[in-house]
């Protein structure tokens, strides 16, 4: 199996596309995700970017891993924790032929242990309203219908009424996400447990997914299916293709990509660190929040464009106002210097959205040991206006202080680090 890392470029001997696999990359599913390439003497160049995964080609399955992290369920423990879990292992209770499954076989498996979980302990229902023709009044008659199809009979009555079911979209969602996970899970036993929790599922929600964009967001979760939030995220996550905020591409790759944004993943998980950190401390971490009154148009006073840092700490610290903004990036800076780019930006947040001294912090991932650099911005006489400061996350740490006794250090450490 062709297997790189993150950000790598390798080519592959041996490998031969079918003209099925180029129609498949022509399409363009992979575009910004991953860059296939034949090369002459049956050669296969792939360079990976910030996505990690699977795709399946007829000619090889090409898997890319992450850089940070130890394997691919550091990936899944990453995402439970974003999302509002634990982060500790997650449960995998039962060994595997063949070795460890790739990415998408543990989304898949996720998938299916919170199928069998809702299904031990009965999955809800709700009512629905019907429409049929019936030998009795149900519910109430349905006049213009009843005299379209039925005028002049009493015997056939067009009714609309709501019954009890449990063909309703919290169940749609599980039963055809675990049905897919049956479908297409390349490891025996995955497979073999999705199969017989999908034929259950299948009883309670027959029923088609119809369009995956609009029935997510019309998701609301309240006290009777808020257990069902993990198995619509895991769900979701593998219908999509590993989409996390934007879904997969839809065309025929959809199916044979399995692709998660570490970017975007990174994102959230650092923010829910911050926010867990800043609440240990009495303060507050805001995500993505529009500031409109930075750039303003002089002659009208009205704000000409917003900015909106990834994340806005506030409170008070010391008996004074304390605000620091963080910009936090998926990018090898254990490894480079920090872009001018990404300067330029993280400077804008200093001078425009901090509290006191004019500073922001600048989160990455880095390796143990490794250290931020700090840059600042100085004035022609050489006074030093603002200061960016890089902090860097050992990911695999982290993960393996949510999983250890005392869950809550990695927040308040990070939430250290940040604010100096």
């Amino acid at each position: 199996m062709p297997t790189l890392r993150e950000y790598e470029q390798r080519v592959f001997p041996g490998i031969r596309l079918t003209d099925a696999d180029r129609r498949l990359l022509e399409d363009g599913a992979l575009e910004g995700r991953l860059r296939v390439r034949e090369l002459t003497g049956d050669r296969l160049e792939v360079v990976a970017g910030p996505y990690v995964g699977v795709v399946r080609l007829d000619a090889c399955e090409l898997r890319v891993l992450p850089k940070f992290l130890g394997g691919d369920l550091d990936v899944l423990r990453m995402l439970d924790y974003a999302w509002g879990g634990s982060g500790a292992v997650l449960p995998i209770g039962q060994a595997f032929s063949g070795g460890a499954p790739n990415l998408r076989d543990l989304v898949a498996l996720m998938v299916t242990e919170h199928a069998e979980r809702l299904l031990r302990h009965g999955v809800r229902s709700d009512y629905l309203t019907h429409e049929d023709d019936l030998p009795v009044v149900r519910g109430r008659l349905v006049a213009d219908r009843q005299l379209l199809r039925h005028h002049g009979r009493l015997d056939r009555l067009a009714c609309r009424f709501d019954e009890h079911d449990t063909d309703i979209a919290d169940n749609r969602l599980c039963a055809h996400a675990v049905e897919r996970a049956a479908r297409t899970a390349r490891s025996p036993e995955v497979r073999s447990r999705a199969r017989r929790a999908a034929a259950r599922f299948a009883g309670y929600a027959p029923g088609p997914l119809g369009d995956l964009r609009t029935m997510v967001s019309g998701f609301v979760y309240h006290r009777q299916n808020e257990h069902y939030r993990p198995a619509h995220q895991w769900a979701r996550l593998l219908l999509s293709g590993g989409g996390i905020q934007d879904l997969f591409t839809a065309g025929p790759l959809a199916s044979r990509a399995f692709l998660i944004d570490m970017n975007q993943l990174f994102e959230a998980f650092v923010t829910r660190l911050l926010r867990e950190g800043c609440a240990a401390a009495g303060m507050r971490a805001e995500a993505q929040s529009r500031q409109r009154r930075v750039f303003v148009d002089e002659d009208t006073g009205a704000p000409y464009s917003e900015v909106r840092p990834d994340v806005l700490i506030s409170g008070t610290r010391g008996g004074t106002s304390f605000r620091l903004p963080v910009d936090v990036k998926y990018k090898l800076y254990d490894q480079r210097k920090l872009s001018t780019q990404d300067l330029y930006q993280a400077f804008l947040y200093a001078h425009a959205l901090s509290a006191g001294p004019a500073r922001c912090s600048l989160v990455h991932p880095g390796d143990a040991g490794s250290s931020g650099a700090t840059v600042s911005v100085r004035g022609a006489d050489g006074a030093m206006s603002a200061v960016v400061r890089a902090v860097p996350v050992d990911l695999r740490a982290v993960l393996d202080g949510l999983a250890g006794p005392e869950p809550t250090a990695a927040p308040v450490r990070l939430f250290g680090e940040v604010v100096g």
